[in-house]
């Protein structure tokens, strides 16, 4: 397979470094020194898609997919290429966001006059999650589905729906960190301490509240039933995967579906809701936007798969909180499911959650040693699967091939 690698290359508003970290598209792209001309050809492969690539070793160069010429992008640095059989270079989430990276600084900007300057004490609360090193995952979703969904039917702006629907969806999705951190009783989030055990749990509490209802009455004036019955669902939702997560811990007879449906309500739903939501105001027909529904769905699933089997394989520091921390509060997880069918000694710690001395590490050890990871592994990249076949009702541009990486990324963080 021929790989490339690149240095200091920044694709900016069009998104085709995906090239050089490893996504990939049908379409073909052709870079070009605007100076000296095209050096040569190169054919490049993954999977069986294809891309063409005309290189020259210095001077600015431009990208130009053969599909839609139009899309000019100045790109400075050099490209390198390796013909090696290995594994292409990881997407990197930056990369990816790249192409919304305007939209999202808008997003910034606005967060917090959007929460309410009159309310010091919850500013506080809420910058405290605003600025702990989030991705901003959720909102660039949504704005790489509007433009992905506009240029299906020929918009060529975002609307003002657009970006106040991203900034909802953060909102709706940074209270319920809030809100969980209170439940799990925890006091790391991304490597920083939680509202609660900053501000105390009445504050934490009344933050949450206050931004799921801020976020509703800006829900409200979007005007359209439709997304406002849908995005409404996810606070639902959120209610209905906490109460059932409660409901079924320590409890060792939990099934793969009910594992799956719970973690559709804590987190599937956002995405699945944010993503046809999207679609809804950039007026594509309902087909398409129920597709962007089952691709923010299984790509939600996808994520949380993989984030309940990093609580097993990464470290304390590297997860911001302490490794195997669902287990340990008898939360369930796929890689726990899967394990329980395996080894019954296994039960009998959960069950007795874990008062000896050293039981957590040894579930942690056998969930890990019969084939627990694996199997979530599997789940997580059938999930993937479905996502991506979801996007193929769009045309090919910038933006799927990010909505593609995205999938992409999810899978490499446990490869």
């Amino acid at each position: 397979m021929l790989s490339m690698t690149s240095h200091n290359l920044d694709f900016a508003r069009a998104g085709f470094d995906f090239v050089a970290c490893g996504c990939s598209s049908n379409a073909s792209y052709l870079v070009r020194n605007s100076s000296k001309g095209v050096l040569r050809r190169v054919k490049y492969e993954f999977g069986a898609r294809k891309w063409l690539c005309f290189r020259r070793d210095f001077g600015s160069c431009r990208v130009v997919s053969t599909k839609t010429p139009e899309a000019f992008v100045n790109v400075p640095g050099v490209i390198e290429l390796k013909t090696e059989s290995r594994k292409l270079n990881s997407v990197s989430v930056k990369n990816l966001f790249e192409i919304v990276a305007d939209d999202l600084l808008v997003l910034n900007n606005n967060l917090q006059s959007i929460v309410g300057a009159e309310n010091p004490v919850l500013m506080s609360a809420a910058e405290q999650i605003f600025s702990a090193g989030g991705k901003r995952m959720r909102p660039a979703l949504v704005f790489l589905v509007s433009r992905a969904t506009a240029e299906f039917v020929g918009l060529k702006e975002l609307t003002k729906e657009h970006r106040r629907l991203a900034e909802i969806i953060e909102m709706i999705h940074t209270a319920s960190l809030i809100h969980d951190d209170v439940l799990d009783e925890s006091d790391m989030r991304r490597g920083k301490e939680t509202v609660h055990q900053l501000y105390g749990t009445r504050v934490a509490v009344l933050a949450g509240d206050f931004m799921f209802a801020q976020s509703s009455w800006y829900l409200a004036n979007l005007e359209n039933l439709e997304v406002i019955k849908l995005i409404s669902q996810v606070i639902k939702d959120f209610a209905s995967g906490e109460i059932k997560q409660a409901s079924s811990l320590f409890d060792c007879d939990v099934e793969l579906d009910e594992y799956l449906i719970k973690s559709y309500y804590k987190t599937a739903s956002l995405i699945a809701a944010s993503s046809k939501g999207a679609a809804i105001f950039s007026g594509v027909d309902s087909d398409v936007s129920e597709h962007m529904y089952q691709y923010g769905k299984n790509l939600g699933l996808s994520f949380q798969v993989v984030d309940d089997i990093l609580d097993f394989t990464q470290s304390a520091e590297q997860l911001g909180k302490p490794a195997g921390s669902d287990l340990s509060k008898g939360n369930l997880t796929a890689p726990v499911i899967f394990a329980l069918e395996k080894v019954p000694r296994l039960r009998d710690i959960i069950e007795s959650e874990f008062c000896e001395t050293g039981s957590l590490d040894e579930a942690i050890e056998l969930v890990k040693s019969c084939g627990g990871i694996e199997r979530a592994q599997d789940l997580a990249k059938e999930k993937a699967d479905l996502a991506i076949k979801s996007l193929q009702c769009l045309p090919q541009s910038a933006y799927r091939l990010a909505l593609e990486g995205m999938v992409k990324y999810n899978l490499e963080r446990i490869d």
